[in-house]
């Protein structure tokens, strides 16, 4: 008799079905729950640059371009107009202080110089005539005087004598009044002429110290016109290397006209020009460094030129220690001028990146070969090497800051 079997339920091929199912239940639930739905870009990593972000020393500087200049420059202006009549020196030439450069010719000028010459010394002459006559009449005067006491010496004591025998009636009296008339009018004689000694000896001092003044002032122009005709020859005033225009023989040269210059050779300066933005943060002694010939050297700002042409301001540099050897006036240098004093901050180096975020986003390494976008806040540029990081990113981060032209809108990247 045949038994009746029952059937099972769950037979190895509904658990299979049934557990492909719940696998796919669950795979779906963790992929609308769980999984990355972020989208992602393959890309090449010797294609990119890596960079990590580190604490260093923050120097904010601005890069500059300047203008080697000698440290002292002479121009040359002509004092006086003329035709070149010799040119002496050429430019190039190294000079030492009196050489002369130039040597001109002004047959007007020189007349006008004679002619002032001959003038002022018909005044010192008139002059010293002056002298000469107030001391002549000074003489007459003193001799007069001796003349009048000589008399004098001798009529006294004629006339008390004869007073004396006058009273005794032993002379008569024509004879005592003749003798009484001559003394008393050498009396009056000398009292007159004394008084006027006294007045013109006065009045002589005051006009002597106006003469002599006058003749000293006199003779310093004379000496003074004597020197404008020096000035047709043009001489270096310092030790220096001449630099001049072309100059032709019988060339004419204007009053005031700039012939050239004279540089100090050997020491330098920098002429910088600054956009105007810059200008409150400018100040005498600030530090600056440029590179010269696979080697760095410090500048320091030394004198800032007030006025602004263009939106842009000048400042002159002096080389601080060591000065390049074989720079030349006219030489262009590449400065990198610092703002205030240097801090540690978290620097993030520069990159073709910032084109394309603003610096409000970057893509930081998750692990090897994975990078993901991250937001940040960056601050102040140290130059054209790093950014100063504020909020988004610790030391020790690996980030790239490459180009992110390529990279679309993609928010994650995995690196092959």
């Amino acid at each position: 008799m045949d038994k009746q079997l029952n059937k099972k339920y769950w037979t190895v091929k509904r658990i299979a079905t049934y557990g492909g199912i719940g696998l796919l239940v669950i795979f779906v639930t963790y992929q609308v729950i769980f999984a990355d739905r972020r989208s992602k870009l393959k890309i090449e990593k010797d294609k990119i640059t890596i960079s990590e972000v580190k604490r260093g020393e923050f120097k904010e500087y601005i890069p500059q371009t300047g203008i080697v200049e000698p440290s002292r420059t002479v121009y040359l202006d002509a004092i006086e107009g003329g035709n070149i009549k010799r040119i002496v020196s050429e430019s190039g030439a190294m000079l030492k202080k009196g050489d002369v450069i130039l040597e001109l010719t002004n047959l007007t000028r020189e007349i006008s110089v004679l002619e002032q010459e001959s003038n002022l010394t018909q005044t010192i002459n008139r002059g010293r005539d002056t002298r000469l006559t107030i001391t002549q009449n000074s003489l007459r005067q003193q001799e007069s005087l001796i003349t009048i006491d000589n008399a004098l010496a001798t009529l006294k004591p004629k006339y008390e004598r004869q007073k004396q025998l006058f009273e005794k009636k032993l002379i008569s009296k024509q004879e005592f009044e003749q003798t009484e008339a001559d003394y008393n009018a050498n009396v009056s004689r000398r009292i007159i002429t004394y008084k006027a000694f006294r007045i013109d000896s006065i009045s002589k001092v005051a006009q002597l110290i106006d003469i002599d003044e006058m003749e000293k002032k006199l003779l310093q122009s004379l000496a003074g016109v004597g020197k404008i005709l020096d000035n047709l020859t043009v001489r270096t005033p310092i030790d220096g290397q001449l630099s001049t225009p072309h100059w032709e023989i019988g060339q004419n040269i204007s009053l005031g006209q700039r012939l050239g210059q004279v540089d100090i050779v050997g020491s330098y300066k920098v002429r910088v020009p600054i956009d105007e933005l810059y200008y409150p943060r400018i100040s005498k002694g600030l530090h600056a460094t440029t590179d010269y010939a696979g080697k760095t050297y410090n500048l320091v700002i030394s004198y800032i030129y007030p006025t602004i042409q263009s939106g842009r301001f000048e400042v002159d540099m002096d080389f601080d220690g060591e000065t390049p050897q074989g720079i030349r006036r006219g030489q262009s240098l590449r400065m990198r001028i610092e703002l205030g004093q240097s801090s540690e901050e978290l620097l993030l180096t520069m990159g073709g990146f910032y084109k394309d975020t603003g610096g409000n986003w970057i893509f930081i390494l998750d692990g090897e070969n994975r990078a993901v976008r991250r937001d940040i806040k960056l601050g102040r540029k140290m130059g054209s090497e790093y950014f100063e990081v504020l909020e988004g990113l610790t030391p020790g981060d690996k980030v790239i800051t490459s180009s992110y032209e390529n990279f679309g809108n993609n928010e994650v990247l995995l690196l092959n």
